[in-house]
């Protein structure tokens, strides 16, 4: 039997950077439905439910469909609890309440910064005085951006908090993936993930999700299209190249590359006119990018 090929690192590195442009893409597509007034359950399940679908008929046309095994079904219920459950509600909420793609994905690019705090209580990893600086040098680059909006809403800090809490799913979310991508593709876990994760957002889809519903409301082509880039480009395709990313990297390696998501999605939204940026929110997007990159570049050294 003939060996596996690994991938080059600079396919990694470029399927990497892809994935987190279209993330840094998803805040604009998820804040223009939220400005249509179309209730986040309807858009995170449909989204969910459709990329599940595509990904279940890929696998299907290429003969790649793998049963779960029976030891790794706790995993894999476990994996959609974490992401998309939990992680897109608050995550969708989270920009909501902050009012701001910026913002929201600023605070998603801490991830790094709450792996360590996960290798120091389980792992008992050890943090040097570089780690340190590049945390206090994100959250001062978090407080500048936050501060140079003005008016932040009176439920911002709720917004934080649901962000914060969608950051502690995803580092849950990429140790089982971890765990998970030596026996499965990552077009399979990913496949699995979101159609056992839709069944999860059915019951609040049904609930919350389909108040006011109206054709003319929620099936317009205006609705639709963010609806479809955020289920085939920032689901399918983003989710599948992470995978691949957690899987070749590591989860410490791969959440470097988070550091530039809100990079990504400040630019997006700039270049659109969707968001004005002055000069102090970038420089604050600068240091927390650098200190994000210093939290985590002598872990490496330090294993």
């Amino acid at each position: 039997m003939s060996p596996k090929v690994q991938p080059s690192k600079v396919l990694i590195y470029i399927a990497s950077i892809f994935a987190i442009t279209l993330w840094g893409m998803s805040y604009i597509w998820t804040d223009k439905l939220i400005a249509l007034g179309i209730p986040i359950f309807y858009f995170v399940f449909v989204r969910i439910l459709m990329a599940g679908i595509i990904l279940f008929l890929f696998n299907t046309a290429y003969t790649r469909i793998k049963r779960i095994q029976k030891q790794d079904l706790g995993k894999f219920l476990l994996l959609a609890f974490f992401e998309p459950f939990i992680y897109f509600i608050c995550e969708t909420y989270g920009l909501k309440e902050t009012g701001s793609p910026t913002i929201s994905a600023m605070v998603i690019a801490t991830i790094p910064i709450f792996s360590i705090g996960a290798g120091m209580l389980f792992f008992k990893e050890k943090v040097n005085a570089v780690n340190i600086i590049g945390i206090l040098f994100s959250l001062v680059g978090i407080v500048m951006v936050a501060m140079a909006k003005g008016d932040l809403g009176e439920n911002f800090i709720w917004g934080i908090v649901l962000l914060l809490i969608a950051v502690i799913a995803e580092v849950g979310h990429a140790s089982i993936t971890k765990s998970l991508s030596g026996n499965y593709s990552s077009q399979i876990i990913v496949m699995y993930q979101f159609l056992i994760g839709s069944v999860y957002l059915f019951p609040l889809f049904i609930w919350k999700g389909l108040d006011g519903f109206s054709v003319e409301t929620h099936l317009t082509p205006e609705v639709w299209y963010p609806i479809i880039c955020l289920a085939v480009l920032c689901s399918s395709l983003a989710f599948s190249l992470w995978v691949s990313t957690i899987k070749n990297l590591g989860v410490a390696k791969s959440s470097i590359f988070s550091a530039l998501i809100p990079v990504a999605a400040a630019i997006i939204a700039w270049l659109i006119g969707h968001e004005l940026l002055n000069s102090r929110q970038w420089i604050g997007i600068g240091i927390s990018t650098l200190g994000v990159i210093l939290s985590q570049y002598t872990m490496k050294k330090d294993r």
